[in-house]
């Protein structure tokens, strides 16, 4: 019976995979428009060793720090990113992980001992200077289960994540791991879709007369749904808030914005920011 189970349960979340690959493809674009002006903001102040949670198909790459080099290539600068490790549960969104990463210059691997059926996919000649681009499976979770080439390539300069920690089990434990994971000073850099703040919330910089309070129980309404529909996706989690009321951090700044671009905008307000570890 627990074999069967164990079976059962593999092939779902396996669907579960399959079936969020291929909403991702549709609605990929559309959550770009909606991130990408914080983005262009945010990421060039990624650099180092650099871990990312949840890529997904790893689109923002092009908001790195690049560089134009002797082909006319205009490739992630090596003197900014040493090196990236990405976090990736869900396999199939791996071929698009891939190329876009390859696409931006990096030399991308694949950690055999968490995904030990992995293809190397590689299509580009290397290169001096080529940044290494490691795809890993698995998550932050639990600090037991972490994967060990995470482990190996720690600590990191920066953590990103940007609309991961809405689906993660725990947030809180996963939060923990990425300050265990960061280096003294590092940053947790982060763009993620929230619960509606409160009205009068002071963090928040553009508001577009959005009735919060209305939007915040539509949230809380269909989230049990919606997480089933959105592999895990939790759309009322307020992920800024917890971010900054854990221990580790030497200072963290973040702001909430409201956008209005569409419908689904209004059930994915944004905390975007910075959270900076302790050195002590």
């Amino acid at each position: 019976h627990t074999v069967v189970y164990s079976s059962v349960s593999n092939g779902l979340s396996l669907t579960a995979d399959w079936l969020f690959k291929t909403l991702w493809l549709v609605e990929s674009d559309r959550n770009n428009a909606k991130v990408d002006t914080y983005r262009k903001a945010l990421w060039p102040e990624i650099s180092g060793n650099v871990l990312e949670l949840g890529p997904g198909f790893a689109e923002s790459l092009r908001f790195l720090t690049h560089v134009t080099i002797s082909d006319g290539s205009h490739v992630v600068d090596s003197n900014t990113i040493t090196s990236y490790t990405a976090l990736e549960p869900n396999v199939f969104l791996y071929d698009q992980l891939h190329k876009n990463a390859e696409t931006n210059g990096f030399c991308v691997e694949y950690d055999h001992k968490s995904y030990p059926n992995c293809k190397e996919l590689g299509t580009i000649p290397t290169r001096d200077n080529m940044v290494p681009f490691n795809i890993v499976r698995g998550t932050l979770d639990d600090p037991d289960n972490i994967p060990q080439c995470v482990l190996d390539n720690a600590p990191y300069d920066t953590v990103l994540t940007s609309f991961s920690l809405c689906t993660v089990k725990d947030p809180e434990a996963t939060i923990k791991n990425i300050i265990r994971l960061l280096k003294p000073g590092g940053a947790h850099v982060f763009i993620e879709h929230v619960r509606q703040p409160p009205p009068g919330d002071k963090r928040v910089t553009e508001d577009n007369n959005v009735n919060a309070v209305l939007w915040g129980k539509i949230q809380d309404w269909i989230t049990p749904l919606w997480s089933i529909i959105g592999h895990g996706c939790h759309v009322n989690r307020e992920t800024g808030e917890t971010i900054a009321k854990m221990e580790g951090w030497k200072s963290v700044e973040y702001k909430n914005v409201r956008p209005v671009i569409d419908l689904q905008s209004r059930i994915m307000p944004l905390s975007i920011g910075k959270a900076i570890k302790a050195t002590e």
